[in-house]
């Protein structure tokens, strides 16, 4: 798997340093939580990561 890569909204206020990493292992994105990265990982498509970042950008 490639690095993790964490979000920069997570040294902000409030967040305790706690959010998502991001990898970009091929033609795929996973998704983990930065806090308990050993709980599991979610993996989509570039074309499904694609998609959620322009839904939440609206």
């Amino acid at each position: 798997m490639s690095t993790w890569r964490k979000s920069s909204r997570s040294t902000q206020n409030g967040s305790n340093g706690n959010c998502v990493e991001v990898s970009f292992p091929g033609l795929s994105v996973a998704v983990r939580d930065s806090k308990s990265p050993k709980r599991g990982t979610l993996v989509v498509s570039t074309a499904g990561w694609a998609s959620f970042l322009h839904v939440t950008k609206m």
